[in-house]
């Protein structure tokens, strides 16, 4: 299962919040949708207050890539 499309053109936390939960509605169970859901909601709420952009944008390039596997999984 590949992510979904336009992943280049995520640039910022919210982007990357909506693309993330996209991607949870693509799973193939229930269960496992929850989980990823509770990881990203979790996820985004530890780094709320994150300010430095270039550490934004290395979190946004990780996370793209964590979604990429778990989707290929």
């Amino acid at each position: 299962m590949a992510p979904l499309p336009n992943a280049e053109l995520v640039q910022n936390s919210l982007q990357l919040y909506r693309y993330l939960l996209r991607c949870c509605k693509q799973l193939p169970e229930e269960n496992i949708r929850q989980h990823y859901r509770h990881a990203v909601r979790q996820s985004f709420r530890v780094h709320a207050d994150e300010d430095n952009p270039e550490r934004i944008q290395q979190i946004i390039k990780r996370a793209i890539e964590d979604a990429d596997w778990v989707m290929n999984k």
